[in-house]
């Protein structure tokens, strides 16, 4: 977790709009989601005396972990006191104001590899490229009053 200081504490700045991440606690990247999938299109690999297909499946495969690598080096969620914000760089891409979820979930409990959020007007479907557990206690933070990624009965622990 890291919790940068705010550059300029005057009420002019603080009323701009954020030129870059650090007035919130700020997410730290996790390869592990990438580099998995990548370990995924190798395996692949093993299929390649059985089938011709193979090659084209790993690479495939190789071709979206680099792409989850990539974003995972690039992209940074910030949460703030009113708002979860999507950073690439010192880019502002998103907001999404918590007066507006309605649900989060991580998935899976022991191993979350997906983090799913719902707003009024639209569904989110992210991987997980962050750390996890700041993650969840952001959210339980933030968003204590929603449904806290409890698992359903057909869902694994």
């Amino acid at each position: 977790m890291t919790v940068p200081p705010s550059a300029d504490p005057s009420p002019a700045a603080a009323a701009a709009l954020p030129s870059g991440p650090g007035s919130g606690v700020v997410l730290a990247p996790r390869p592990w989601v990438p580099l998995g999938t990548l370990l995924l299109g190798l395996v692949n690999l093993a299929w390649l005396p059985l089938w011709s297909g193979a090659l084209w499946l790993a690479g495939a495969i190789a071709l979206f972990a680099a792409f989850l690598l990539l974003q995972s080096a690039l992209l940074r969620l910030e949460f703030t006191g009113d708002s979860l914000l999507v950073w690439s760089q010192n880019k502002l891409l998103r907001q999404f104001s918590y007066s507006e979820w309605l649900s989060w979930r991580l998935f899976w409990r022991r191993l979350p590899v997906l983090f799913y959020f719902r707003e009024q007007r639209s569904i989110h479907l992210l991987p997980m490229l962050f750390d996890a557990d700041v993650l969840r206690q952001q959210l339980e933070l933030h968003l204590s009053g929603l449904e806290t990624g409890q698992a359903s009965p057909g869902e694994l622990p």
